[in-house]
C-alpha cells in the first residue's frame, strides 16, 4: 500500500494494530477522520486517551467502572445475593443487552488453559470465592463459553465452592459447544439464563457424552 505522506501512513499503521482492523479498513477510517473538522478529532482522540487513563475495574466484580464499584455492583435494585460468572466483560455486555438478567456479575478475566499457559491463579477466582463466604450469595450461574476450557473452569470453580452452601448452574445449552456468547443472539442467550441447570446435572452430561 503506496502512501503519499508519511502522517497517513503512521496514523494508518496504529488503527491497523486494533483487533479486526485491516490496513484497508484503518485508511477508510483515516480518510475518514481526515474529512471532518478538527475539533471533532480532536474530541475523538482526547475521549479515547482520558478514557485510557481515568478508567478503572471494579474493586467487587472486576467489571469496567468509573469509579470503586462499576454501576451494576452500586445498583441497590439489582440482586445481591446472585453472581452470573462470565469469561470477560464483553460477556457482561452480551448478557446485559438481554434485559433478562437483575443480578451481580463476576468477571474472571479468562478461562483455564492450561496449553495458553493460563492456571486458576491467573484468574479472579480467589476474589469470587471471597465474596460467596462475604456476601450471603444464595446463587451462581456459569455463563462461560460453551468449550473445553470453559468446562474446565466450571468444574474447578465448582470444587472450590462444594463446601458453601450456594446453589451452583449453569447456563443451557442453547449456545453450540465452541460458540462465544458475545456472538450469540439475544433471545438464545435470555433463554440460556432463564433455563440454568445445575452444575452437577452438567458435568455428569458432559462427562457421559
Amino acid at each position: 500500500m503506496f502512501f503519499s505522506s508519511t502522517l497517513l501512513e503512521n496514523a494508518v499503521n496504529e488503527f491497523a494494530r486494533l483487533p479486526g482492523i485491516g490496513k484497508k479498513t484503518a485508511l477508510r477510517l483515516v480518510l475518514h477522520l481526515i474529512k471532518q473538522d478538527e475539533s471533532m478529532v480532536t474530541q475523538f482522540s482526547d475521549t479515547i486517551a482520558h478514557m485510557r487513563k481515568e478508567i478503572k475495574f471494579c474493586s467487587r466484580c472486576h467489571n469496567i467502572a468509573d469509579s470503586n464499584l462499576c454501576n451494576i455492583c452500586s445498583n441497590t435494585m439489582r440482586k445481591q445475593d446472585l453472581i452470573c460468572v462470565v469469561e470477560n466483560i464483553r460477556d457482561v455486555i452480551a448478557i446485559e443487552s438481554t434485559q433478562q438478567f437483575n443480578g451481580l456479575y463476576h468477571v474472571l478475566g479468562g478461562v483455564i488453559s492450561p496449553l495458553d499457559g493460563i492456571g486458576p491463579d491467573q484468574l479472579n477466582i480467589e476474589s469470587l470465592v471471597q465474596r460467596v463466604q462475604k456476601e450471603n450469595i444464595l446463587e451462581i450461574i456459569f455463563a462461560l463459553n460453551p468449550n473445553i476450557q470453559g468446562d474446565t473452569t466450571i468444574y474447578y470453580i465448582g470444587r472450590k465452592l462444594k463446601d458453601n452452601p450456594v446453589k451452583i448452574t449453569t447456563i443451557a445449552r442453547g449456545i453450540s459447544f465452541g460458540g462465544e456468547l458475545e456472538f450469540a443472539d439475544e433471545m438464545t442467550l435470555a433463554k440460556s439464563i432463564s433455563n440454568r441447570i445445575p452444575v452437577e446435572n452438567y458435568i455428569s452430561s458432559i462427562s457421559n457424552g
